[in-house]
Order: C-alpha cells, then sequence, then structure tokens
C-alpha cells in the first residue's frame, strides 16, 4: 500500500505577480500551505501585497487581472490557474475589501440569493440560507431595503451575508469588518468562530486591527513589499511590540500597557499580557494586595489621568447649532429630533453602530441633505436656502471613499478644481494649491494621476481639496478605514494640525482609540438620536450606553474598568495614564513612575 499525499487546504509554492503594466511586483516568492482547518490572519502595511495575495486563492488573478504569474496556488486539490473562477468559488468564498464590488441585488434578498441561485439550489433552501446569513450579519428585517440606500458598513454586513450563504469551505475575507462598529465587528468573528467550528471552515483574513485576529488566530502571516517577512502564533508577534512597530502593525493596547511595564523592568518580556483579561491578573499580581490609589486620593488623580474638557459654551455664537432636526428616507425615520450644538474649535468625534444616523446628520451641514423638520445652522446662518457651494466654504466635508469626490486627471487640477469658481485670480488659486499641497505633502505627486496614489494618499488628496476652500469646520468621515497604523497615524497627525490651526473638527469613526486619543468631545448616537455627549472618559465609562449602541471602549478602558474595585481612577482612555498610576502604585507613592527593586517584580 503506497501512502498518497495528503491534499492541502491551501499551497502556494513560489508565487509571484505584476499586474499588467505594473511597475513592480506586487508578490515575490510567496511560499505557505495550510493543511488543517484553521483561521489565519495576514497582516502587513498598505500596499505590502495582502489583497493581491487574498485574489490569488479564488483564481480572480490570473484569470480576471491577467499580468504576470509565476509558481503555483492550489485550493483543495484544484490548481487556480486551471480551474475557472466559477468552480473555484464554490469552494473559496472571498469578501472584498469595497463591498460595493460585489454588491449585484436591487434589494436585500436579492443580493444574498444571487450566489445560491447560481448554484442551482431549490428555493427553499435558498430561502434557509438568505435567513440564516443574514441573522449573522444582525441584517435581519432588512430583506426588502434597496441596497442603494444601505451604508457603508451595513453594505459590507451585506457583502459577508452574501458568501456565506453559499457555503464556502474556504473563507477569505480582505478587511472583512473596517466600516463596521465595534460591536458590529465582534459580532462578524464570534459568526466566523461558530461558523469554523460548525463547518470545519479554513479562514484567511487580511486585517489591520491586531485586536480582533489576536485571541481567535492560529496564525499569523505578516507581508511586506509582496514577501513574507514572518509568520508565528499572534502571542509571538504582538506581546514583542518593537517587532510591531518595525512591520507596521498596531498592537493591542493590552500588549503596549504589558511592554511598558517590561521596558520600566517590572516583568520580563515573556510575561507581556495579550488580552485584557491577562493584563487584569498581571496586574493583581504584581500589587499583591496593594491598591492602585487611596480612595482619598481620587480626585488628585482624576485631572492628571483622564479627562479632556468639552469646550464649554461662551458668548461667540456657535459653529453648529441644531434644534429639533428630523430626517426621513421614505418610511425610514433616520434622524429623530436632533438637538446638537458645536462650538468654534472643538474637536468631536461622532460614533455610533452602523445606520445609526451619523452621516445623515452631518450632510445636513453642507446641505446634501435637508430637513424633514428642524433646523439647522452654520456660523449663525440657517442652511435653508444656500446652495451647497456656498456652504462649501464654511463646511469642508471629506467622503468615507475620496474616490466619491475625486474627479479630476491629475492632482495639482483636484485641490484647485473648487477655486475656480470663487473668483481668484489665478496666481492667488495657485498659490492656495501650492500651499494645501505642501500642508498634506503632496506636493512631490502633484501633476500624477490622483487614481495611481495609494488610498492613504487619495485620503490627504480629498482633505486638501477641502481645504483648498479655507472652511472654517470640517466634517471628516472615517478618515482612518482600511488604513495600516502608519497611515492612520498620518491621517490623524494631520486632522491634529488642522485642529491645532483653529479649525472645528467633527470626526465619524468607528475606531474608539482614535476617539481616546485625538478627540476632546464624544456624541454617541443611536437609532437617529443623540444618548450621550460629553468627554471620551466620561463617555467610556458608560457600559450600558455603550453596550446599546453597539460600542465597546478602548482595551485600556475596558482594563481600567476591570481594575476599578482596585482603585484604579476612572476615567483612564490612555496607556500612558494607565501605566502612570499602576508604577505608581508599585513604587508606594503617587507622584511618578516607581522602580521594580521595591516592588513585587515577575521574573
Amino acid at each position: 500500500m503506497t501512502d498518497a499525499k495528503a491534499v492541502q487546504i491551501i499551497e502556494v509554492d513560489s508565487l509571484s505577480y505584476k499586474y499588467p503594466k505594473g511597475p513592480d511586483h506586487s508578490l515575490r516568492d510567496i511560499d505557505f500551505s495550510v493543511d488543517s482547518p484553521r483561521f489565519v490572519a495576514i497582516m502587513g502595511p498598505t500596499g505590502a501585497g495582502k489583497t493581491t495575495l487574498a485574489m490569488t486563492l479564488n483564481g480572480l488573478i490570473p484569470q480576471l487581472f491577467e499580468g504576470d504569474m509565476a509558481g503555483c496556488v492550489s485550493v483543495m486539490g484544484m490548481d487556480t490557474q486551471r480551474f475557472r473562477v466559477q468552480t473555484l468559488v464554490s469552494k473559496v468564498g472571498l469578501v472584498m475589501q469595497d463591498p460595493e464590488t460585489q454588491i449585484f441585488g436591487i434589494t436585500v434578498n436579492e443580493d444574498v440569493a444571487f450566489g445560491p441561485g447560481n448554484m442551482g439550489l431549490d428555493p427553499e433552501e435558498i430561502q434557509k440560507r438568505i435567513d440564516n446569513s443574514l441573522r449573522i450579519v444582525r441584517l435581519t428585517g432588512y430583506e426588502d431595503r434597496f441596497t442603494s440606500e444601505l451604508s457603508g458598513g451595513e453594505k459590507q454586513r451585506l457583502a459577508i451575508a452574501g458568501i456565506l450563504a453559499m457555503h464556502p469551505e474556504i473563507l477569505v475575507l480582505d478587511e472583512p469588518t473596517s466600516e463596521l462598529d465595534p460591536l458590529g465587528r465582534e459580532e462578524i468573528y464570534k459568526a466566523i468562530d461558530s461558523l469554523q467550528r460548525e463547518r470545519n471552515l479554513t479562514i484567511l483574513a487580511v486585517e489591520h486591527s491586531s485586536e480582533d485576529v489576536a485571541e481567535r488566530a492560529d496564525e499569523v502571516i505578516v507581508v511586506n513589499s509582496g514577501s513574507i517577512v514572518w509568520r508565528g502564533c499572534p502571542r509571538d508577534l504582538f506581546c514583542n511590540v518593537p517587532l510591531t512597530r518595525e512591520f507596521g502593525i498596531r498592537p493591542p493596547q493590552a500588549c503596549e500597557f504589558g511592554w511598558k511595564l517590561h521596558e520600566l523592568g517590572y516583568i520580563s518580556s515573556s510575561d507581556v499580557p495579550l488580552t485584557v483579561a491577562e493584563a487584569k491578573e498581571l496586574t493583581k499580581t504584581l500589587l499583591k494586595g496593594k491598591s492602585l490609589a487611596y480612595q482619598g486620593e481620587q480626585d488628585r488623580l482624576q485631572p492628571r489621568y483622564g479627562s479632556r474638557q468639552t469646550a464649554a459654551p461662551t458668548l461667540q455664537s456657535p459653529a453648529v447649532l441644531v434644534e429639533g432636526l428630523e430626517h426621513d428616507y421614505g418610511n425610514i425615520k433616520a434622524i429623530r429630533g436632533v438637538n446638537l450644538r458645536i462650538e468654534r474649535g472643538e474637536f468631536v468625534a461622532l460614533v455610533g453602530q452602523n445606520g445609526a444616523g451619523k452621516t445623515t446628520l452631518v450632510k445636513h451641514f453642507n446641505n446634501l441633505l435637508k430637513p424633514t423638520q428642524g433646523k439647522v445652522y452654520i456660523d449663525e446662518t440657517d442652511t435653508a436656502g444656500q446652495t451647497i457651494g456656498s456652504l462649501s466654504r464654511r463646511v469642508g466635508y471629506v467622503f468615507q471613499n475620496p474616490d466619491h469626490q475625486i474627479f479630476c486627471s491629475s492632482v495639482r487640477e483636484e485641490v484647485g478644481y473648487g477655486l475656480r469658481h470663487l473668483g481668484l485670480s489665478e496666481a492667488e488659486a495657485e498659490e492656495r494649491v501650492q500651499a494645501v499641497l505642501e500642508f498634506v505633502s503632496l506636493q512631490e505627486v502633484a501633476d500624477r494621476h490622483p487614481f495611481t496614489l495609494g488610498k492613504g494618499e487619495r485620503q490627504r488628496l480629498a482633505v486638501a481639496s477641502v481645504l483648498a476652500m479655507h472652511p472654517n469646520i470640517l466634517v471628516i468621515d472615517e478618515p482612518t478605514t482600511g488604513q495600516d497604523w502608519i497611515g492612520a497615524e498620518h491621517m490623524m497627525g494631520l486632522v491634529k494640525s488642522l485642529h491645532n490651526s483653529g479649525h472645528t473638527i467633527i470626526m465619524i469613526t468607528h475606531d474608539m482609540r482614535i476617539v481616546a486619543e485625538y478627540a476632546e468631545r464624544v456624541v454617541v448616537m443611536h437609532k437617529g438620536r443623540i444618548v450621550a455627549d460629553g468627554t471620551p472618559s466620561e463617555v467610556f465609562s458608560k457600559e450600558d450606553v455603550l453596550r446599546a449602541a453597539h460600542l465597546t471602549p478602548p482595551q485600556i478602558s475596558q482594563l481600567a474598568t476591570e481594575l476599578e474595585g482596585l482603585g484604579m481612577p476612572s476615567g483612564i482612555t490612555t496607556v500612558e495614564d494607565a501605566v502612570a498610576v499602576v508604577s505608581a502604585a508599585l513604587s508606594g507613592g503617587l507622584s511618578g513612575y516607581g522602580t521594580p527593586e521595591t516592588c513585587g517584580r515577575i521574573d
């Protein structure tokens, strides 16, 4: 009896690929295999080749995109260059980064039915799969909604539902939850975990969020410049914070917390925690029964370790004033009696689950939408009767997808487009364009076509084209979606610079860590209403409100809540603050960092 070679679930052998007319290879000598059902996370900086690798797994590359491919990719024993894409998709489900590229149905029900219908299943089985898939992604009740009316996050969930309905054996996810609210991301991944167990699925997920994969991935593959540069278990990567920085990956806050304690000499590198639960146990072990802060010290600690102060109303007129605003999309009430005042120079984060009404609300600030009822005032001017053009000089709007507002053939033209209608001289317009390009660091690519730029650069271009109009108020919708850690930090550095220069910033985001680090004020929306409004520390302490709004606070705020019984002051929103409190307690004082020689070190 001869031993036949076991068929690998996925086998990639010496894979290299270059896009048609591409300047260089996007993939170089990729080798890896998956021999048993498992969860593999693919990570790395933007432009590393992760999406390209994902598209080789169901034959889209090279069959649809063509180009120059060397090496072999095999899934379930099928060579992806020899078997038709239509055959491969029955085994490999690919959820693309941009959900709009794979939504085909007019209604939600029709879209989820598209894949199973093309598999020749009977109507009863198709409907069963539709119902189950929509339940998993929290879209039950949306069956008759037009897909064109869904929010970005709802479209992303719909794309996932459409793939799940086909019951693939291999699920390839390219940034599957980048536009979802925190609880939505958690629910999707919990559903995927359950499917993996029930159906013995193999999952490959391209992800930037280390916190989403730290506990569930069996393996992490790091790709950079088209090559695999690291491969191993999540703990070995994320708990080594310098290594994550080397690869441009943002580590979980629990790991950052532990690594800073390691740098201070309190723990060894092998004791750095991976999760909030591990960080809690680590802190309890270090303290050995000590309290983090005496009760009498709470008031003194609070200002230092937590709270930014929301700007109080002044005699000066507000930048934005919303009174009794309601907005209906046909029979759907998207905004329900919203009252909101935003002072000049504030940095406000607008958060909430997908479909909560955030984008609908801000689109009233420049008349992209008009109130069904209520009033909106910008710099004391009623928006009723104002044109979008006139309001654009006061309110700059940067869309979630920068490609929705880019249409010129060069970066320079794009930035200068809006200036043509302001009556500026050619010299004045060119001076503005050049100044803005330098501000966003795009002067070196001024003559390139916008769509030859990376997504992060296109987002900066969208910001630049808005800034050229000199608006006082900037509305920025999901500025870090789909960006790696370095790209997100660059974008938020730009936003922070704009705020420091006097702009009023209104930012829509699902990234609670970004909110904690940059925003002065957080406004939480749920089902078209404002349900919380305060500083990040105040809002993140309202667990019930956040849970109802499908939000979760950053890991470090979760850790602070877990340690409240040991005296952790409320209002912790940064890793530095949490480390300062723990270190002060370990040193026996509250004035600064302690020393490991005088307290319980873990060796």
